[in-house]
């Protein structure tokens, strides 16, 4: 069982090869210093030839991880991948968060959208708060703070 001081175990939706939104995942999650994380996914690896065996090692990528996010860049460029990686997740108990498309506001694909458990804008602040959120079941408390200053030609004599 994880607890709250060990790093969460994701998968990242990929068809046998790093896009610019898989790294951007990345960043996002480097960016902020204190989200400590592993990735069971691995794009880099050679691609298996046929098709079950394709499905075999996605299955052995994802059974360690405790949430999975799905890219719909890489749904548009292997739907059926894509949707096998969701479906399996979903029979393993694992959880989804979805991205939005990155730079639009399309729509995300339809089984996207059913199978998500969270939908997260591209956003460091909000993809790790939906990671806590659903691996962990942790609510963040974090504040924003804004800091103003007014000039004197504003201040109000007495």
């Amino acid at each position: 069982m994880p607890t709250k001081a060990s790093p969460i175990r994701l998968f990242v939706s990929h068809a046998w090869e790093e896009n610019d939104d898989y790294v951007r995942v990345f960043e996002y999650l480097e960016a902020s210093g204190t989200f400590y994380y592993i990735n069971s996914s691995q794009p880099q690896a050679k691609r298996p030839i046929d098709r079950e065996s394709q499905r075999e090692d996605l299955r052995r990528q994802i059974a360690p991880c405790e949430v999975i996010i799905v890219l719909p860049a890489v749904y548009r460029l292997a739907p059926e991948l894509v949707q096998f990686q969701m479906n399996f997740a979903k029979a393993a108990e694992k959880l989804i968060v979805a991205l939005e498309n990155f730079g639009s506001t399309e729509a995300l694909p339809k089984i996207i959208a059913d199978l998500a458990d969270e939908v997260s804008p591209w956003n460091e602040r909000n993809l790790i708060d939906a990671l806590r959120r659903q691996a962990r079941h942790e609510e963040t408390t974090r504040w924003d703070t804004i800091e103003f200053k007014i000039d004197d030609e504003f201040k109000i004599d007495k």
